[in-house]
């Protein structure tokens, strides 16, 4: 799952690639995307990287290579670069929203991807699938579910491909356990600390370190309820 803003710049960069151009500039992706500094692309291009959305060529300016496209994407029928063939190729993921269920005892809670224990990777912007839960997960107020991809949290028993259950909130005391959004752009699942005009996002893993941000810099989007684990 991406950010809008990961997204548009994905788009972007490959309907040029397909019309047999060269990669825009990155002041041509800077007022595309109606970004301030250089620096945002920079970021994007990196998040989009380490996702595996695209590659930087060495030894060649602008060479840039889209190796997959976004969920929800429909490439025109005559583009013919291979992340265009892997798409078509690859099928389609329908999108829905969470839709309830006749078993009193089961509820359905939106799905909206994956988010990383490690390092931030990205933002919640779209829904994806849904998975119904049991109903005594649920308290009062707003849910949503995310896969957990990484090991930062392992001591605190939350482990890779687990899914964790979010309430929806803006604020959280220190201790709390949250999905936090750094620079608007990327997110991640931490323990959060207020220090003065900072806040520390603490790993549970002691091989990872914690990551501190001015305050403003920093959105809580939810708090962690609950831990659903397939076996």
């Amino acid at each position: 799952m991406l950010t809008k803003k990961q997204r548009d710049l994905l788009i972007l960069i490959h309907e040029r690639l397909a019309k047999g151009e060269v990669a825009p500039s990155f002041d041509e992706m800077k007022t595309a995307l109606g970004l301030k500094s250089k620096s945002g692309i920079h970021r994007l291009i990196g998040a989009l990287e380490e996702r595996g959305f695209l590659e930087r060529l060495p030894n060649k300016a602008r060479a840039l290579n889209i190796l997959k496209l976004p969920d929800g994407y429909t490439p025109s029928d005559n583009d013919n670069t291979s992340a265009a063939q892997k798409t078509r190729h690859g099928g389609t993921v329908t999108n829905f929203k969470s839709q309830p269920t006749n078993n009193n005892n089961v509820v359905d809670v939106p799905l909206y991807g994956k988010i990383a224990a490690g390092t931030p990777i990205e933002a919640i912007a779209h829904e994806g699938n849904a998975i119904t839960l049991p109903a005594s997960m649920i308290g009062r107020g707003d849910y949503y579910a995310l896969e957990i991809e990484g090991d930062s949290m392992i001591e605190a028993g939350i482990n890779d491909h687990d899914i964790v259950l979010i309430m929806k909130t803006e604020t959280a005391r220190d201790g709390d356990i949250v999905v936090a959004l750094v620079d608007d752009q990327e997110a991640t699942l931490k323990e959060i600390r207020h220090r003065g005009g900072h806040i520390d996002l603490v790993p549970k893993n002691r091989s990872h370190g914690i990551r501190t941000f001015e305050a403003n810099r920093v959105r809580v989007q939810g708090k962690l309820a609950g831990l659903y684990r397939q076996y």
